[in-house]
């Protein structure tokens, strides 16, 4: 897929239909994975067995064939219709925008567009909103897109953030193993992030962590001397950007590089995600290097 063919964000906010924007963005990374649509998130192996007629060939070892000249279908974890939960932080401080997307619409596109993707490969989907506690919770279901795409649809930022309570709570609701994907800037202690994200995987759960940051929060590209308020707590700060500025960068970029070790430490995948970058792009990105993954774990 070149670049061109990717939806700008800004093209994505001019379709106010949800079930229609994640069916555009998903049909679109589909295509460009060339891959069948069955083969989705939960893409590790669960077992070879032996071709049966009527099998889909394209599900068909090639490898193995030309070693035992026998034919071998690959099953994936994701034949077994899986549970599939969305954890989409709507604290105060995902309102953020620079001048394109806030982080909170980034993210609601993202969400809608892995619901629609995942039930598209038969799964169960489901939602939990989270700031300081659960705002919201839509237990995974095959009958519950329309219910998941409502639900993100009427998000409203909500209070300050906390990860550690609401992802426990999310925890002790999930009843058998799920595949769930975490959406949330992440403004935490990087070790706080990791801990309560592997409550989640340390209970069986395939946790996947999105990160998602406005483009200006990466660079910091301000000039001119201002205040600063934090959206969550109100409070404001006197900043003068060209003093600060490589000190910012460095503490973004560390705060960024400890997630990632910490969170890939404990075999949960981590993507960062820029409000600026084309959401298909992103997630044809992201699930080409998870099967890349898959076939060396």
């Amino acid at each position: 897929m070149t670049v061109s063919s990717f939806l700008d964000p800004q093209v994505l906010a001019r379709i106010d239909n949800l079930e229609l924007l994640a069916r555009t963005v998903v049909d679109g990374f589909i295509n460009g994975l060339h891959r069948s649509p069955y083969l989705g998130l939960s893409v590790d192996f669960a077992e070879h067995r032996p071709y049966m007629p009527g099998d889909d060939i394209r599900k068909i070892d090639w490898r193995v064939f030309g070693r035992t000249d026998r034919y071998y279908v690959k099953q994936f974890e994701a034949d077994t219709n899986a549970n599939f939960l969305v954890v989409l932080d709507i604290s105060r401080s995902m309102d953020f925008s620079s001048g394109g997307l806030s982080k909170l619409d980034y993210a609601r596109y993202l969400a809608a567009c892995l619901s629609y993707f995942s039930r598209q490969q038969r799964d169960r989907v489901g939602l939990a909103t989270i700031a300081e506690d659960i705002v919201d919770y839509v237990p995974p279901s095959a009958k519950h897109l329309d219910i998941v795409l409502h639900a993100i649809d009427r998000i409203e930022p909500a209070a300050q953030g906390n990860l550690s309570v609401p992802l426990l709570k999310v925890a002790e609701a999930i009843k058998r193993r799920s595949i769930v994907a975490i959406i949330s800037d992440l403004y935490d202690e990087p070790e706080n992030v990791a801990r309560s994200a592997s409550v989640l995987e340390n209970k069986g759960n395939d946790v996947i962590v999105f990160q998602v940051l406005d483009k200006a929060e990466l660079e910091f590209p301000f000039d001119e001397p201002a205040q600063f308020e934090d959206l969550e707590s109100g409070e404001r700060i006197p900043v003068v950007p060209e003093r600060q500025r490589e000190a910012y960068r460095e503490l973004i970029d560390g705060h960024i590089a400890d997630l990632s070790h910490l969170l890939v430490e404990r075999r949960i995948d981590y993507y960062l995600f820029d409000t600026s970058q084309p959401l298909d792009y992103a997630l044809f990105s992201y699930l080409s290097r998870r099967e890349k993954l898959s076939r060396v774990r």
